[in-house]
């Protein structure tokens, strides 16, 4: 599966569950039903996965946990915040840099259309 292939897999998984539940719960109910609903349609997915840093001799064990990556290829980062920031998607794209991946989601639930809480952040992913 392809990285653009399971980030359609995502994005309507991400639609699914907003119809369904809407807006307006914590990040973990989003992550939680997610990682549920991706798992229904076969995908493999690790929650809260600890990235490593290296930083000269420095290594950082757990520099940061992803909120979900899906087929060892998409990062996905789940917020239900009102407002997605600048900050967010460059937040995601460290994370792309550190973890050696080339696409994230950025997704946000707490909007009243999820296509308008979705952004596709990417790290040198030839389409």
């Amino acid at each position: 599966m392809t990285e653009n292939e399971a980030a359609r897999e995502i994005v309507d998984s991400s639609l699914k569950i907003h119809r369904a539940i809407g807006p307006g719960l914590l990040e973990s109910v989003y992550v939680t039903v997610l990682a549920y609903e991706l798992n229904q349609r076969g995908l493999f997915v690790e929650r809260e996965r600890a990235v490593p840093l290296r930083y000269g001799d420095l290594l950082i064990e757990a520099c940061f946990r992803a909120d979900l990556i899906v087929e060892n290829k998409v990062i996905v980062e789940v917020k239900s915040v009102e407002h997605i920031m600048a900050v967010h998607a460059k937040q995601v794209l460290t994370y792309l840099r550190l973890a050696d991946m080339r696409l994230g989601l950025l997704i946000n639930f707490n909007v009243p259309m999820i296509k308008d809480g979705i952004t596709r952040v990417v790290n040198g992913l030839v389409e």
